[in-house]
């Protein structure tokens, strides 16, 4: 439970940072990219725990290091892109 919420929050942040990273602009408020933040954190977690352990579930360090940090960050990147393909802002 509280690794969710870590992730979550870690995602908030790290949705702002990677609307400012990726180049161009996307539509969207500060709700549009919190959601896709926090979204983008459960992914990037996802992402590391299968690549690294072969298993589908989310890795155990939401929130608490660095490395998190990046992979919440770079999954918000994916997401952001992924949602600028579906509303045609890519």
């Amino acid at each position: 439970m509280w690794n969710l919420i870590g992730w979550a929050v870690l995602g908030l942040v790290a949705g702002a940072i990677a609307k400012l990273i990726y180049p161009g602009t996307q539509g969207g408020g500060i709700i549009a990219t919190s959601v896709l933040g926090v979204v983008g954190a459960f992914v990037g977690g996802f992402l590391y725990t299968f690549i690294t352990t072969g298993k589908f579930a989310l890795a155990a360090a939401g929130g608490g290091s660095l490395f998190s940090f990046i992979c919440a960050v770079l999954g918000s990147m994916v997401v952001i892109f992924v949602w600028g393909l579906v509303t045609q802002n890519a």
